[in-house]
């Protein structure tokens, strides 16, 4: 039976009416339109779905809808700031930090999630963070010269502020 779910996504209040246990990884791609975040096992373990719930980091392929009434999601879609890119996301294109892409957006978002954890992550803490994904491409070395060069941009953005 449908239900109303009402929760915040990037940043927005929306209310949908949907099967409370379809996947949210469902709704967000084919109910909203939000394909930036991509499907790639249905199980969990590849990681490519993630999203911010509340901040942390999620496998939105696992986690039904009706359990993010109330919560906030974040997904890649809602980085974007007055037309830039998140720092993050920056670092991630300047090292080339991608070959097919399909991991990216989730990787981004479980970088993004440790560091808004803990502003002080040491880069064990992210890596470790980035173990739990699975990039067929193999672009791991570029991932972590990513968040490298990210937790640059971010000391850059904190002294202009």
């Amino acid at each position: 039976m449908d239900a109303h779910v009402s929760f915040t996504l990037n940043g927005k209040p929306l209310a949908v009416v949907t099967d409370p246990a379809r996947p949210l990884l469902e709704v967000l791609r084919e109910d909203l339109h939000l394909t930036g975040t991509k499907f790639g096992c249905g199980e969990g373990a590849c990681r490519a779905c993630t999203v911010l719930i509340d901040g942390e980091p999620e496998a939105s392929c696992l986690t039904p809808i009706g359990s993010v009434k109330g919560k906030s999601v974040l997904t890649i879609e809602g980085l974007e700031q007055n037309g830039r890119l998140h720092p993050i996301q920056e670092a991630f294109l300047a090292e080339g930090a991608f070959q097919c892409g399909y991991c990216t957006a989730g990787m981004i978002m479980s970088v993004l999630g440790v560091t808004r954890q803990n502003p002080d992550a040491t880069e064990q803490q992210i890596f470790a963070e980035l173990d739990r994904h699975i990039c067929r491409c193999g672009s791991y070395m570029k991932y972590r010269a990513a968040v490298r060069r990210a937790e640059a941009l971010t000391q850059i953005e904190k002294r202009r502020a």
